[in-house]
């Protein structure tokens, strides 16, 4: 299972969108584009999990760099997130 970062999306784009780019280079088991927990809109970047680690491995670089509703894609494998998160400090 190969974990995906999708970045510089256009803002327009949605899940389904994305699911049917990544699905032309095989199974796609999960598409989550991160959007504001305030105004619900996306921050421009996503993840795509892809079961079959050779079908990912094509995806990525035939998509990274890609024009895709008027963004070029940054794809490249995610890296695996800090469980440590530092808290905000508010004055």
């Amino acid at each position: 299972m190969k974990n995906i970062y999708v970045g510089n999306l256009s803002y327009q784009l949605t899940e389904d969108e994305l699911r049917n780019t990544f699905s032309e280079f095989g199974e796609v088991s999960s598409v989550r584009i991160i959007k504001d927990r305030y105004t619900d809109r996306s921050k421009g970047f996503g993840f795509v999990e892809m079961p079959v680690d050779s079908e990912a491995e094509s995806a990525i670089q035939s998509l990274d760099g890609q024009d895709l509703k008027g963004r070029a894609l940054k794809v490249n494998e995610a890296r695996p997130r800090d469980d440590f998160r530092p808290r905000r400090q508010f004055a």
